[in-house]
């Protein structure tokens, strides 16, 4: 009894213990979660700068643009600004679809900048409200050049594309205020990128929906082999939704993802594909992932830039289609080394190996049959004595699969034996 009684305080304990150890891990796993990161983004210097405008094209006195860049970019590569124009509001509405038209000056220090008229936001027909967007400025670091980037706006100029004018002049209300980009060993255009497109569905609205491109690319890549780039791409809240059409997708539809490509021999075009679903009416956040194949022929350096996106049962068919922009968009490279090849005895490859002579031996054996008094034509047939002869189990014993079930029942018997002297150990 007295045994009995130490076994279930035994087991109490242990219950206690374990629990309480579970507890502790627990506490800190939450502890862990908490204090990480909340996310492993892509790397980015940013700075939010301040403009006041004047103008008659637009209602807004002070708007404040987003530079962002990548954390690190190397000496005598190119990396791409961004800027965030934010939601604008016109003075008047149009009747007649078009684009924000952005003018951005800036004095580059360490490099230099890709000057230019960008186009931004799609503008609305009949309405004053214009939603934000993204334009994109070239900028090559200086080869040599060490500490960091600086980048002073001056002026920044807001219009339509069509009509040209009037046009809202806007200048820094900070005259110090500056993007500093470190310049060290980074991917600089290699990071994910925010690509501003164009996607129509049929006779509806244009939306002006921007993307984010991240990917991922190739290492190891031999020419005349094919290379495979992993394309991911994310919808972004600073543009309009990406939305199903109102007619939903055909069934079948896919997903096509084209980049362009030059340099080291590779197609002008490259594009990959992967299912998609989704309801009418419905938001796109996250595009699934394509595998976009590219082969070189020559050795050097293949660069990438975002193409169209299209939605249907092809990609010369689409239901939606997403047009990238023409100018500003971000660039992504791989290197390609030459096919490594294996040395052989024929250096053409045109000669055929000479087969090897088989030899064959004949041997004929002459069987004499048994004479049978009663009938010359009479047939003698005899039974194998073990499953040897047959191919079967025959004679030969119990099939070995009893052999298997009496084990399994054995093991099952004593596992639950085992079990049942422990649930009474621990009840007694």
């Amino acid at each position: 009894m007295l045994t009995s009684q130490a076994r279930r305080r035994l087991v109490q304990k242990t219950s206690s213990a374990l629990g309480l150890v579970g507890t502790f891990v627990l506490l800190a796993g939450s502890l862990v979660v908490n204090a990480a990161p909340a996310s492993a983004a892509a790397l980015v210097v940013e700075k939010d700068i301040i403009f006041t405008c004047t103008g008659e094209r637009f209602t807004n006195t002070s708007i404040t643009v987003k530079f962002s860049a990548p954390d690190s970019v190397p000496a005598g590569s190119p990396f791409n600004l961004t800027l965030g124009i934010p939601a604008l509001t016109l003075g008047q509405a149009v009747t007649t679809a078009t684009t924000v038209s952005v003018n951005a000056q800036m004095t580059v220090t360490g490099g230099t900048v890709t000057p230019g008229v960008k186009p931004g936001a799609q503008v609305p027909v009949n309405t004053t409200a214009i939603p934000a967007g993204n334009v994109t400025y070239p900028v090559a670091v200086t080869a040599g050049a060490t500490g960091k980037v600086t980048i002073k706006p001056t002026t920044l100029t807001l219009g339509l594309t069509s009509p040209a004018t009037p046009v809202e002049t806007c200048t820094p209300s900070t005259a110090t205020d500056v993007l500093e980009v470190p310049i060290g060993t980074g991917g600089g255009g290699n990071t994910d990128e925010i690509v501003s497109y164009t996607c129509t569905a049929g006779t509806e609205t244009p939306a002006t929906v921007d993307i984010k491109i991240t990917p991922t690319m190739p290492t190891g890549a031999k020419a005349n082999q094919d290379a495979s780039i992993t394309w991911a791409a994310a919808v972004q809240t600073t543009g309009d939704e990406l939305k199903v059409p109102t007619t939903g997708f055909p069934t079948g539809s896919k997903y096509f993802a084209t980049v362009k490509a030059s340099g080291a021999g590779a197609p002008a075009t490259a594009t990959g594909e992967a299912a998609i679903t989704g309801t009418a009416g419905q938001s796109l956040t996250t595009l699934p992932n394509v595998t976009i194949k590219v082969r070189p022929t020559t050795t050097g350096t293949v660069t990438i830039t975002p193409g169209d996106l299209a939605f249907g049962t092809s990609a010369t068919a689409a239901t939606l289609k997403c047009t990238a922009p023409t100018t500003g968009l971000p660039t992504f490279t791989f290197q390609v080394a030459a096919a490594t090849s294996t040395p052989t005895d024929d250096p053409t490859g045109t000669s055929t190996p000479t087969p090897t002579p088989t030899k064959t031996t004949t041997v004929i054996v002459t069987e004499t049959p048994t004479t049978r008094t009663t009938s010359p034509t009479a047939r003698s047939s005899k039974t194998p004595k073990d499953g040897v002869a047959t191919g079967a189990g025959g004679d030969a014993g119990p099939d070995g699969r009893m052999f298997v079930l009496a084990g399994s029942m054995l093991i099952l018997a004593a596992g639950g034996g085992g079990l049942l002297m422990r649930r009474r150990a621990a009840r007694g």
